[in-house]
């Protein structure tokens, strides 16, 4: 886009801020309050001056969208010009009388030179000049931005697939998919902007020649009837003021109007005008040697202008000539290109064409592109910080970084969440609104579009940010839009602490625990067992919801037993029982009483028959497996609506196994054994499985 620079000292003063307010004070002073002839002299001038670099800059664009203020252009100039008629009809009408240079030297200079003094000439060259603007310039412009705005209009979907197309076959990257779909909107909109300012035009064409009627009639009467001129001298004054001021006015407005049409007229290319017309017109030679000698056999049939025709033919034979040595050069260039330059050889693949997949990745579509753009005030990436250092400080070991991206195939609010590679949640995410949420105990409902909060499952409606004090005082629960994507990577995050538990940052843990106890690793790690199996451990203890913050007993437990068994379960059993305070810690924070579920005796008793006759030690009947999954989701509801968090409490040899078994039917029911019950606890038991 053509631009230019503004000093540094009106930078600073903020000119840009205040250039459309002073655009607007000033037309309306030239409307309201009357103007010297010598500030008319320096507006009319600066009006055919603007009228001129609009033209040129429109000349040098390469394509429409480099003028894309041209639609606003158009307004203020008509608006410039509108104001100009206003304030010299006052100054023609008021001063008229004193002479021709009663409106200032620039209207007196078109009064008398354009049209030589003779108002005759002067009405009619007006006349011509303004149906050239109204029927053929702006009309034609008009027609073409109305057809260009249509065409691009129907155009876009076909232009957004096509980059998405070159987007998915990794033609080009996400930034440049990004600024082609700005470019694909903004060509629509400017083609429709020019479509109705093209009307400005044309009413200006109008209202100039109205103006002109009336400042003659106007100037008849004031003069005859005010200042007793008589008839012809006032006909000749007046109406070579009125042709003036409006040739002077219509000649800046024809300009802008050619501007107009050479702006949405061009086909574009790389090129502007002036450079697409010399190669377009004068690279032919052929052409150029007929038309030479068509013009040539005109010049010497008697009577013609022989000498015009003549020297035109020579002229343009001489100009055919040229182009066809600058062809013959052309042409020999690629030869010794293609003779100098060896053929590029297709480059091998190489494992640096093979990428590693994100462990946790987050793909957001494109409305939601602002809460992750800092310059948007988006403050997701400061908020995903925040939850990765929370999961560090509760769970125990550092998540993976989560990587960000946006993704055209989503969409545009919604948004997923991957794992390796592969969708494990997603959700909607409308930005601008809030989700509110019913926890369970609101008054009333809400406008909006309902929905399920994407974490939790929670009921919940998307209201405006205006209903939120309201909402929030019916006892809703009201998160932003940044907030709910956050919250749904968190849960994700924390239920799948397991997976991202790798052996990578099982070795950083232990490198962490280590700089403490370096002894205790060491005697671990890897005389008494492998990091695998430690991994394997610890990725069990995740799984059933269990921190591994104390690292210091995990490591201590796992060496005490590391001689006795290197099964993992049997390990993970062992250390649970160590961990056996913190984890009752977790899930009853406060009181000495645990309110569990048990199982009836008589199932307990036939489950530990199938544990010990099953050659995995797993295996259920399947009649009894369906019983006791659905007895259980029941059991587990209760204890929920109670405002108790769902603890099962089972023998040990049980325990394991009915914590994988239940976890598929109540993702929130944590199995306990007797063992891992420190013996400060009094149990309270609120439902019995099984049982009758």
């Amino acid at each position: 886009m053509n631009s230019f620079n503004l000093p540094a000292w009106m930078n600073n003063f903020g000119s840009r801020t205040v250039a459309a307010p002073l655009i607007i004070i000033l037309l309306l002073s030239m409307m309201i309050l009357p103007l010297p002839p010598i500030a008319l002299d320096v507006l009319f001038s600066f009006n055919i001056a603007l009228s001129i670099m609009v033209l040129l800059i429109g000349l040098q664009t390469t394509k429409a969208l480099d003028f894309i203020a041209f639609p606003t252009v158009l307004l203020v100039t008509t608006m410039l010009r509108l104001s100009l008629n206003v304030a010299s009809t006052r100054v023609v009408l008021t001063e008229g009388h004193t002479g021709p240079d009663a409106a200032g030297k620039v209207i007196e200079a078109f009064g008398h030179f354009l049209i030589g003094g003779n108002y005759a000439v002067g009405i009619v060259v007006f006349i011509i000049l303004t149906i050239i603007n109204f029927t053929v310039v702006t009309k034609g412009a008009g027609r073409i931005a109305e057809v260009g705005a249509r065409f691009t209009l129907d155009a876009m979907p076909g232009k957004q697939m096509a980059i998405d197309a070159d987007l998915n076959a990794g033609l080009i990257g996400e930034d440049e998919a990004r600024r082609r779909r700005t470019e694909v909107g903004q060509e629509s909109e400017f083609y429709g902007a020019m479509d109705g300012a093209s009307k400005y035009v044309r009413g200006d064409a109008v209202a100039g020649i109205l103006v002109t009627i009336i400042n003659i009639v106007g100037g008849l009467i004031v003069g005859m009837a005010q200042h007793d001129l008589a008839f012809g001298d006032a006909v000749k004054i007046y109406t070579l003021l009125a042709i003036g001021d409006g040739l002077v006015a219509q000649i800046p407005s024809l300009i802008i109007s050619v501007a107009a049409g050479v702006v949405v007229s061009r086909v574009a290319n790389t090129e502007d005008i002036g450079g697409q017309l010399m190669t377009q017109l004068f690279s032919n030679p052929k052409v150029i040697y007929v038309t030479a000698g068509i013009i040539g056999g005109m010049g010497v049939i008697p009577g013609m202008p022989n000498l015009a025709f003549l020297t035109l033919a020579a002229v343009l034979a001489g100009i055919a000539y040229m182009a066809s040595e600058r062809q013959k050069v052309v042409a020999v260039e690629p030869e010794i290109e293609e003779k100098v330059e060896a053929p590029v050889e297709a480059e091998e693949a190489s494992w640096d064409d093979v990428t590693p997949v994100d462990i946790v990745g987050l793909e957001v579509g494109y409305r939601l592109i602002p809460l992750v753009d800092k310059s948007q005030g988006g403050d997701l990436l400061k908020r995903i910080k925040g939850l990765r250092k929370k999961f560090a400080q509760e769970i125990g070991f550092l998540a993976p970084t989560v990587h960000i991206r946006d993704n055209l195939e989503l969409r545009p609010s919604g948004y997923r969440i991957t794992l390796k590679g592969v969708e494990i949640a997603s959700g909607e995410s409308n930005f601008g609104q809030f989700l509110a949420i019913d926890p369970g105990m609101v008054t009333g409902a809400l406008p909006g579009q309902i929905t399920t909060d994407p974490a939790f499952g929670l009921p919940a409606v998307w209201i405006d940010a205006s209903m939120r004090d309201g909402a929030q005082s019916m006892g809703y629960t009201v998160v932003d839009a940044g907030t709910v994507v956050a919250t749904h990577l968190n849960h994700i995050i924390s239920m799948h602490a397991a997976e991202l538990l790798g052996r990578q940052e099982v070795q950083l843990l232990l490198d962490h625990v280590s700089k403490e106890s370096p002894k205790l690793i060491e005697d671990l790690v890897p005389k008494l067992l492998s990091l695998s199996v430690i991994q394997k451990v610890l990725q069990n203890l995740l799984a059933e919801g269990v921190h591994i913050r104390d690292m210091r007993t995990i490591v201590e437990t796992l060496s005490e037993y590391a001689s006795q068994t290197q099964d993992t379960s049997e390990l993970t059993a062992l250390v649970r029982v160590q961990l056996g305070r913190a984890i009752v810690q977790q899930l009853f924070p406060t009181g000495n009483e645990v309110t569990v579920m048990t199982l009836d005796n008589n199932l307990e008793r036939l489950l530990m028959q199938a544990m010990q006759s099953s050659t995995t030690g797993s295996a259920i009947e399947p009649g009894m497996a369906e019983t006791l999954s659905r007895q259980a989701e029941t059991a587990a509801k209760q204890q929920e609506q109670m405002g108790f968090t769902p603890v099962l409490l089972v023998a040990a040899p049980l325990r394991a196994a009915l914590s994988k078994f239940l976890r598929r039917a109540v993702p929130h029911l944590r199995v306990l054994s007797h063992e891992e019950l420190p013996d400060s606890k009094t149990i309270r038991v609120t439902s019995l499985i099984g049982g009758s």
